[in-house]
């Protein structure tokens, strides 16, 4: 299957205004007025929307939107999709013209996290202009950043993940939320598709109520991750993690909580992968400074 990039999320809100305020104020992204009536369409560059904010009687994460090449490849991933057992949903022109693409394909994973393959996104090529003044977001063929899924079924997720959607593995990582050696270990694996970032998925060993451990967002300068921070302590948003700097991508960030119940990273310096190159490996520690997780759990 050859997936080209993380092109959107959705997300489930019960208070879509809440999260038009946060994503402007404190994210920086612009909200299309053009979204129609119970969505926000949240942009972030030449296109529409990267993130589409859905009313719904709960909060959490909705789906991860993967961008295909085109209507061929659309049509092998869904073939190779059933051709595994997977069910999967064709949307019909409602749900297309809601998410302004070609054509879409709904499905779930082995632990029930919602996905969704697309092709040939509207591009209106409005320029970008953030309201809180962000410099840019890096995105394009990288896609719009990573999401962390919830994976307690972790031997047959990963399966999935490799073997029919076709990532591969950047590295992995075992935590343990305390010191108690007893604490068993949760995995952690990073995974790329058909672009340079270092990871577009990863796979957390836990379940998570809200759908998402954490959506990442990057930004074109350290600037940029510092004012952020700034704007999430004026707008009394909480912090998850402190300012720190991974050891696997090298993404400088910071963590917090978003309306939808799930954490988002917003960080900058993210590396560009040659895959050619590159060997997997187990990172055994999460980065070189910073990163105190702590504080999101007091």
């Amino acid at each position: 299957m050859d997936i080209r990039g993380l092109g959107y999320v959705t997300v489930l809100a019960s208070d879509l205004e809440r999260w038009r305020s946060y994503a402007s104020e404190v994210l920086g992204l612009m909200v299309d007025a053009a979204a129609p009536e119970g969505a926000l369409y949240l942009k972030m560059d030449e296109r529409h929307f990267r993130l589409l904010v859905l009313r719904d009687a709960r909060d959490g994460y909705g789906a991860s939107g993967w961008e295909v090449a085109g209507q061929a490849a659309f049509e092998q991933a869904i073939a190779e999709l059933q051709q595994a057992d997977v069910e999967v949903v064709r949307g019909d022109a409602a749900d297309c013209a809601l998410r302004k693409v070609q054509a879409v394909a709904l499905f779930q994973d082995p632990d029930g996290n919602r996905h969704e393959l697309f092709w040939g996104p509207c591009q209106d090529f409005r320029p970008f202009v953030s309201p809180a003044g962000v410099s840019g977001f890096v995105t394009g063929a990288m896609g719009l950043g990573h999401a962390v899924l919830p994976a307690p079924n972790f031997a047959r997720c990963l399966d999935f993940y490799q073997q029919v959607m076709g990532f591969g593995l950047s590295d992995l990582m075992k935590v343990r939320f305390s010191d108690d050696p007893a604490e068993p270990e949760k995995r952690i694996h990073f995974l790329h598709c058909n672009n340079a970032r270092h990871h577009s998925l990863a796979l957390f060993e836990c379940p998570i109520p809200s759908g998402c451990v954490h959506l990442m967002l990057e930004v074109a300068a350290l600037d940029d991750v510092g004012r952020a921070l700034d704007r999430m302590h004026a707008s009394g948003v909480k912090l998850s993690a402190t300012l720190g700097r991974h050891t696997n991508d090298e993404m400088t960030s910071f963590y917090m909580q978003t309306p939808g119940g799930f954490d988002l990273e917003y960080g900058c310096g993210g590396k560009v992968m040659d895959w050619q190159r590159h060997t997997p490996f187990e990172s055994t520690v999460v980065s070189h400074w910073g990163h105190d997780f702590s504080v999101g759990r007091a």
